[in-house]
């Protein structure tokens, strides 16, 4: 499969079959819009897990270090790290049997990007979750 971003019915599908989302590179800080994103993703019903080893808690929740320390499985790992900390996180997310990684705009690595592809996961890369969420309707009463 190729970089979904240009596929509107496999976006759409990847976003209402996920329920939980890792934020790699989420921030404490209520201006970055990582913090902005995942509380979105919040509001909008979806499970969402902090990664960020330089954050101990956010809101009350706990930030994992890693993917592998996530207490459950995900469906959606959600980038927000530049694009040379990629081919990491996509090893991450290939070890824990991630569905989804989606890196937000800007962040594109065409090598990671093949790598997940050929592991069998889905990729989007260089767009906004949020953005595409509500361009495509996901949470409209059409869509559950």
């Amino acid at each position: 499969m190729l970089n979904l971003k240009e596929d509107d019915n496999a976006l759409r599908e990847v976003l209402t079959q996920a329920k939980t989302i890792a934020v790699v590179g989420h921030s404490d800080k209520r201006a970055r819009t990582s913090y902005q994103i995942a509380q979105f993703l919040r509001q909008t019903g979806y499970t969402v897990y902090a990664v960020n080893p330089l954050i101990k808690e956010i809101d009350g929740q706990p930030s994992y270090a890693a993917l592998q320390e996530l207490p459950e499985p995900v469906d959606i790992v959600n980038v927000f790290r530049r694009s040379e900390h990629l081919p990491q996180i996509i090893d991450e997310a290939i070890s824990i049997n991630a569905k989804t990684v989606w890196t937000q705009l800007g962040i594109w690595h065409q090598p990671s990007a093949q790598k997940a592809i050929d592991a069998g996961l889905n990729m989007v890369m260089d767009a906004c979750i949020k953005i595409e969420y509500l361009r495509l309707k996901v949470g409209s009463a059409g869509d559950v």
